[in-house]
């Protein structure tokens, strides 16, 4: 990407962080992206809206727990890199209905949680991503497991399980100071005995977001927010490859149990699929759309809409 590309999309990123520190309403900012066309109706129709649950505060991921068949979602709830310690995460049932919406709050309980990004259930740990910490909790109590500092982070962003037993996570790199946002080095790192270490480094990334372990490549498959593409890359390997180009500002990605993969966008405000090395869109006028999560027993995935403060359930058709 360009050096003057590159500028242009900071502003953009700035503009994001500032909305997101106002209670921006749904259909304020989802009317804009429902004239987009380049997607056929059937094709839509096919990803069916199944349910809207409202009432989060700057929702940025959801992730499915089988084991408990509940939804848990992060809240930022304010600014993205303010250290307010008054993020939470919300706890939803399969019926739309909010069994706990601060489940796991900041502030409560000697809970510290200042703006709560991607989430990651491994067993009964319920792993979350908050600025330069990852924290562990409960993810049947809520209480606090424990804190792991990633030195040199910026903006953790996303969480995924490696091969390995590890957890990687994705440093966006976006730094908010006195002279605004920075862009700073594109990180992974890898989380194991609550220990972190740099596991990439890698300008090419270009503000790695959503991240999600792709067993068919035998590799983590990596959205760039700043950039265009869509990457893989396996723990050890120098550098990422990329797979895919599409809309660029990629933030959600999961895999899906047939090898599909899904990826959200906010420069169109839509849901991707990537089948080989083509992205197609399947999903229009989901505003702001974070880390999605998917229900592999129903195939419903769920979409954050961080500024429209709410998250759609939408049904994933069989190929």
């Amino acid at each position: 990407m360009s050096t003057a590309r590159q500028a242009a999309r900071i502003p953009l990123a700035l503009a994001v962080a500032a909305n997101l520190a106002c209670d921006a309403q749904r259909d304020d900012v989802a009317d804009t992206a429902r004239g987009d066309t380049t997607t056929a109706a059937a094709e839509v129709e096919a990803y069916a809206l199944v349910r809207t649950v409202t009432g989060f505060s700057t929702p940025e991921a959801a992730r499915y727990d089988g084991e408990q068949d509940v939804w848990f979602v992060s809240n930022i709830n304010g600014a993205p890199a303010a250290r307010d310690n008054n993020g939470f995460i919300s706890r939803i049932r399969q019926d739309g209905t909010i069994d706990s919406l601060q489940f796991i709050a900041g502030g409560r309980g000697g809970i510290t949680l200042h703006a709560p990004k991607g989430l990651l259930v491994v067993g009964d740990t319920l792993w979350v991503a908050d600025l330069n910490i990852v924290r562990a909790f409960n993810a049947r109590t809520g209480a606090r497991i424990a804190d792991v500092t990633v030195r040199g982070a910026t903006m953790l962003n996303d969480l995924a399980a490696g091969p390995d037993g590890a957890l990687y996570v994705t440093d966006t790199g976006l730094e908010f100071g006195v002279e605004g946002a920075q862009q700073q080095p594109s990180r992974i790192y890898r989380v194991s005995g609550m220990r972190a270490e740099l596991a990439l480094e890698s300008a090419a990334l270009n503000g790695p977001n959503g991240i999600a372990w792709d067993g068919g490549r035998d590799a983590f498959v990596i959205g760039s927010y700043f950039g265009d593409s869509l990457f893989a890359w396996a723990p050890g390997d120098s550098e990422a490859r990329g797979i895919a180009a599409g809309p660029g500002q990629w933030d959600g990605i999961v895999i899906l149990p047939d090898g599909r993969v899904l990826a959200s966008s906010w420069t169109d405000s839509s849901l991707y699929v990537l089948e080989g090395s083509t992205t197609r869109k399947v999903v229009s006028g989901v505003a702001s759309p974070g880390a999605i999560g998917i229900d592999p027993q129903r195939m419903q995935v769920a979409i954050p809409s961080l500024m429209g403060n709410v998250v759609d359930l939408y049904r994933v058709p069989g190929r």
